[in-house]
């Protein structure tokens, strides 16, 4: 019950208060708050089959909460295969605890009830959860309808956890050691209680953003700046490959969690708190992980495209360029600069690095060879950085998508 109730206030606090789910606390503690999480988290994966579903049997459309609730009855039938007796009458007596949803409990109840008895045989055959026409349009040419419906079809599973071992010899019980060095858990997991969290012995990182690090090569002994760095996951990558490493980010809060990740890791780095406009200094390399759309981290933010809207694109394109003019008067000659984003938009990435490559006659592109680093060929982008999308490596799981370019300044 506390969970089905703090999911639907999540819900709510998404789809009507446009908030992202990282930035709404849960009114509840522990392991059913995280239970409330990846339910909320699982209906807006599959929002638009429970709608089209619900539509079938409702006459106009159910005030918001109410709609809520109803939405979470048919992803836990349907989706998550759950008693039907006992989701139904669990979310009817969440409606009558409610003044505002009182009235709806009889609707509630005879909807998940057809739900549970034809929702079966119609569930596959629904849309999925298609991408925000923004991405699609800035995608589509590129990659194609099945590169699209790859993606789609990524979004709606949970991604499972990714961590960056500290010493690449590392072993974690059921987990699976993907070609590119992380070691991969399928299954729900809470990351605490793994051996070797208490002695730092890992991070949790995505794969495809454990890579943008190794583009840069052997740092050991070198002068490197992480610009952009919290949460401080390729902080404690380039810290464990021996680099002496700045990491540098504008918010204190966020500072604060990279400290307490090399505390816990063991390992080290000096850390700015700065706007980076305002940093000076020289550098043998330079990791830019530049603020943007996050469209690549769909899978892990199913609330991203409700809240988010292209509105955000220029901006942070706009940044992006300034950033990464400023980063290149702070990198030594011959040293090499990392650029990339979480994005699915070429805008933010491909286009970024050709820009560059005109606006400084200095400055070229270092190929980036995919299957060197465990990967598939067909990450190579044409200008020479690679291009990573959720539909890449269905059967393992997927990755976030993400784009990387190594530059070098002469």
């Amino acid at each position: 019950m506390q969970a089905r109730q703090a999911a639907v206030f999540l819900l709510d606090a998404v789809l009507q208060d446009r908030r992202m789910l990282s930035h709404v606390e849960v009114p509840i503690d522990g392991p059913e708050a995280a239970r409330a999480s990846r339910l909320a988290a699982g209906v807006l994966r599959h929002l638009t089959a429970a709608d089209t579903l619900i539509r079938r049997y409702v006459d106009r459309k159910p005030k918001p909460t109410v709609h809520n609730i109803l939405r979470l009855g048919v992803v836990e039938l349907l989706e998550n295969g759950q008693d039907a007796h006992g989701v139904t009458d669990a979310l009817v007596s969440l409606a009558k605890s409610n003044q505002r949803t009182r009235k709806a409990s009889g609707l509630i109840n005879a909807v998940l009830r057809k739900v549970a008895t034809e929702g079966p045989a119609l569930w596959a055959e629904l849309p999925p959860q298609r991408l925000p026409p923004w991405v699609d349009k800035a995608l589509r040419k590129r990659i194609g309808a099945d590169g699209i419906r790859a993606i789609e079809t990524a979004q709606a599973k949970a991604p499972p956890l990714d961590l960056t071992p500290r010493a690449p010899g590392l072993e974690i019980d059921g987990a699976e050691r993907l070609p590119t060095g992380s070691l991969r858990l399928h299954k729900p997991t809470q990351v605490t209680a793994l051996p070797g969290f208490e002695d730092g012995a890992f991070w949790v990182q995505d794969a495809a953003a454990a890579l943008p690090v190794r583009l840069l090569g052997d740092v050991n002994g070198k002068r490197v700046l992480d610009l952009c760095a919290a949460p401080g996951g390729k902080t404690m990558q380039l810290a464990a490959a021996g680099a002496d490493v700045t990491a540098l980010d504008l918010s204190e809060p966020r500072m604060r969690r990279v400290a307490e990740n090399l505390k816990r890791t063991g390992l080290s780095a000096k850390l700015v708190t700065q706007d980076a406009f305002d940093h000076q200094g020289t550098y043998d390399a330079i990791l830019l992980d530049a603020p943007c759309t996050a469209t690549g981290t769909l899978r892990r933010h199913p609330d991203l495209p409700f809240v988010k809207s292209g509105k955000d694109v220029e901006p942070l394109t706009k940044l992006q360029m300034r950033l990464l003019d400023h980063a290149l008067t702070l990198l030594n000659p011959g040293g090499t600069l990392v650029y990339c984003t979480c994005s699915l938009l070429p805008v933010e990435g491909e286009f970024q690095i050709t820009a560059a490559l005109k606006r400084h006659e200095s400055l070229s592109i270092v190929p980036a060879d995919p299957v060197a680093l465990g990967g598939d060929a067909e990450w190579a982008s044409p200008e020479g950085g690679l291009r990573l999308h959720p539909g890449h490596w269905p059967d393992r799981g997927g990755l976030d998508g993400f784009y990387m370019a190594a530059l070098r300044m002469a």
